[in-house]
């Protein structure tokens, strides 16, 4: 596969899965586990609302990686969201992740794609149409 197609798959399997988490799991409530995550982390009285909130952010974040507008920024962002959420979830409430602890590692992985993607892949993407 080259380069070109292999980075636009990637773009789109990474919108995909914040589109999946985002409307799926969060707003529509298929997977109530988000919303318990939010509920210990932030407090039950208004989880619901943040769920959907936090739910809407990430279909945002689908528009920003799909739109390719600062590209670089938003992989920083991506990496840094994903990581910061699940150290905090690693830390607080590991028994409510789908692996446990080893939801770490799978944020690494997917954190390790966004950056291959764009810091290399995109690079590489850069370098032939100048």
């Amino acid at each position: 596969m080259r380069k070109t197609y292999l980075n636009l798959f990637l773009n789109i399997l990474i919108a995909l899965v914040w589109f999946v988490n985002g409307l799926i799991c969060k707003i529509l409530n298929v997977v109530p586990r988000h919303e318990m995550i939010v509920s210990e982390l932030l407090g039950n009285e208004h989880s619901r609302i943040l769920t959907i909130l936090i739910g809407i952010s990430e279909l945002i974040m689908v528009g920003w990686i799909l739109s390719r507008y600062r590209s670089k920024w938003n992989a920083i962002s991506q990496i840094v969201v994903v990581m910061t959420m699940n150290i905090i979830e690693f830390t607080i409430v590991p028994e409510l992740l789908l692996w446990g602890r080893w939801n770490i590692v799978f944020a690494l992985i997917f954190s390790g794609l966004v950056y291959y993607n764009e810091f290399i892949l995109n690079k590489f993407e850069n370098e032939l149409t100048r």
